[in-house]
């Protein structure tokens, strides 16, 4: 079929995440626990499910239109792929991963010079040879099949691994020495598919609808009455993406006003509110919220 997109989902830690995202935008999703190939409710999509450490790869060579996967990847598999667009999302937070060069808490080395002739392990060994290559520096590197935290001290004099927050190395008693990188998740394409008039369109309204929904995961509406009055003052204290929208209540004795603001001031912020004269204050969820 000509007007089908082969898009590749990542499977493992993104999945969840990335599943609900794409719901969000309005593409659904079913599969079974064990099901390498979910079913979408858009007819013109195909998709599979695999590891984000391949997604590059497979879009390069063709096998899939688009997928998603993390800058980091592509920079690993040095992928010739088209970055559509960066989505800020990681596995728990909406934010850049890190990839870090950690060590032992007590362990001397303090600086990417001091790994000289020690042991690294990873799973992004193209990544930490680039780096050592920039800083001078000489050490053997191997390729980390998992549980790369509890290496350093016994394995391995240091590793580079990727983390959100820091704590899963602090609990395993390892010190960042350095970050290496940062890396959000990117919905890449194929070359050859992006140049398709059809496939471009479609890749790009997934991917507009896609960030729409990441912009609406932190923010919410704000709608208020307000009397003539202390519209001045209530419209002094507004923050807003653009001018606030404003309608006339029928009686005619003020106006009904709409804004969308960040979450995460709306507990100080309705106080604020009720002071410059709101009334009747409703808080909503957003879906998407397309500039």
């Amino acid at each position: 079929m000509d007007k089908q997109l082969k898009i590749g989902l990542p499977k493992g830690s993104l999945q969840e995440t990335t599943l609900k995202l794409l719901k969000k935008a309005g593409w659904n999703f079913t599969l079974s626990s064990r099901a390498y190939k979910p079913y979408c409710d858009d007819p013109d999509l195909e998709a599979w499910l695999i590891r984000a450490q391949e997604m590059s790869v497979y879009v390069e060579q063709g096998v899939f239109d688009m997928g998603i996967t993390g800058k980091d990847w592509i920079e690993e598999n040095e992928s010739d792929v088209v970055e559509v667009c960066e989505l800020i999302y990681a596995k728990s937070y909406m934010r850049p991963v890190r990839w870090v060069l950690a060590v032992p808490e007590k362990s001397s080395i303090q600086s990417v010079k001091d790994l000289e002739g020690k042991r690294i392990s990873t799973e992004v060994v193209n990544i930490t040879q680039k780096y050592l290559n920039k800083n001078n520096v000489s050490a053997h590197v191997e390729f980390s099949w998992g549980a790369t935290e509890v290496k350093p001290g016994i394995l391995v004099d240091a590793i580079v691994e990727v983390t959100e927050t820091g704590s899963s190395l602090r609990a395993n008693n390892l010190r960042i020495v350095d970050t290496i990188m940062e890396s959000s998740t990117r919905l890449i394409a194929n070359k050859e598919s992006y140049k398709n008039p059809w496939k471009k369109k479609k890749i790009d309204n997934i991917a507009r609808l896609l960030q729409s929904s990441i912009m609406a995961t932190s923010r919410v509406g704000l709608k208020m009455n307000v009397s003539n009055e202390k519209l001045d003052s209530l419209l002094s204290v507004l923050p807003a993406m653009k001018k606030p929208t404003i309608s006339q209540l029928t009686n005619g004795s003020g106006v009904a006003v709409e804004i969308i603001v960040e979450e995460n001031i709306v507990r100080d912020f309705i106080p604020l509110l009720i002071e410059n004269g709101a009334t009747d204050i409703i808080e909503y969820p957003l879906n998407k919220v397309i500039p």
